[in-house]
């Protein structure tokens, strides 16, 4: 006897009957379903799912061949639902929706959220916001395992695979939320006490322009970072000169440390290092201001319990 289905209403091809070849769509492939239609990109949608982009068009087929309907229009520049896709996924979303969210309220009952959490963030965000928080992190909440890639390059997270990101300032993609980390950064300028052996001290900051100023690009072909300090309700700015030029903050003041220039750097960056007597802040009446860091991440109707469990200690930890 032929095994048959009939497509839900709403859901119709040009047959009202076809033969099942294969066992039933499982939830893997809904899932995967319902991640590409939201995204209408196969890349983004694997990274969301931890998965290749191979793996998804793949799964998306065999839902098709299951199902014997197109879900999906497929060009080499942009991916679209079909109509019977669009029905499909207005059905499909929200109970899927209806499942994240009983799971997560479920995690937030037992208080044990789990899983990887994948962070891109600069190493300077990294040191000042993450390090000295990450063993308490660790110890309170032991099924969350926490992946750090740290470079400058601000990216596509999601395409990458992260779950979130943390730069300076909150210039990021439309579809990303931006929520402040700690507080507006301070620069200073910071020198070692053996570079002054055999210099004067700069007084004024016209005097800069006289002393090897180490440089920072904000990252290999990016604008360099500008010397601009407030000065009497004003912004003045310097234009140094050094033979020093690095695209990563540690790297400035590490030379610094071994007296190769004056740097300009985060107040909080720096503090081991003053603290140690390594480096002491100059031109101590003259700082400047730059922007806060910001953690950046997918806009979410549901957010993964063990995504919103780092945020939220993390933004507590980083407090003002």
């Amino acid at each position: 006897m032929t095994n048959k289905f009939t497509i839900p209403t709403g859901f119709q091809t040009e047959r009202s009957e076809i033969t099942q070849p294969s066992p039933p769509v499982h939830l893997p492939g809904l899932l995967t379903f319902e991640a590409a239609a939201r995204h209408l990109n196969f890349a983004r949608a694997a990274a969301e799912l931890g998965v290749t982009p191979t793996a998804v068009s793949r799964t998306i087929k065999a839902v098709e061949t299951q199902l014997n309907v197109r879900l999906f229009n497929r060009t080499t520049r942009s991916v679209s639902l079909t109509e019977a896709g669009a029905s499909l996924n207005s059905k499909l979303a929200p109970a899927l929706a209806l499942i994240r969210n009983s799971l997560s309220e479920t995690l937030q009952t037992t208080d044990q959220p789990s899983g990887t959490v994948r962070v891109n963030s600069s190493y300077v965000a990294y040191r000042m916001l993450i390090e000295p928080h990450i063993e308490a992190f660790l110890a309170r909440f032991p099924l969350i395992h926490v992946e750090i890639s740290l470079d400058n390059v601000l990216g596509d997270i999601v395409s990458a695979g992260f779950d979130a990101g943390i730069r300076m300032g909150k210039r990021v993609q439309n579809d990303m939320v931006a929520v402040q980390l700690g507080a507006v950064q301070k620069r200073i300028v910071v020198a070692s006490p053996t570079y002054f052996l055999a210099r004067d001290e700069p007084k004024t900051l016209d005097d800069l322009l006289k002393h090897d100023c180490i440089r920072q690009r904000y990252s290999v072909r990016g604008r360099w970072f500008e010397w601009k300090f407030d000065a009497n309700g004003q912004t003045v700015q310097i234009d140094v000169q050094g033979r020093l030029l690095f695209d990563e903050m540690r790297s400035v003041l590490d030379a610094a440390v071994q007296g190769h220039g004056i740097g300009f750097v985060f107040e909080d960056f720096a503090k081991q290092e003053l603290a140690s007597g390594q480096l002491r802040q100059i031109l101590v009446q003259h700082v400047g201001t730059d922007d806060a860091f910001h953690i950046y991440y997918p806009h979410r109707l549901y957010m993964p319990g063990k995504l919103r469990t780092f945020i939220d200690f993390m933004l507590a930890s980083n407090s003002a």
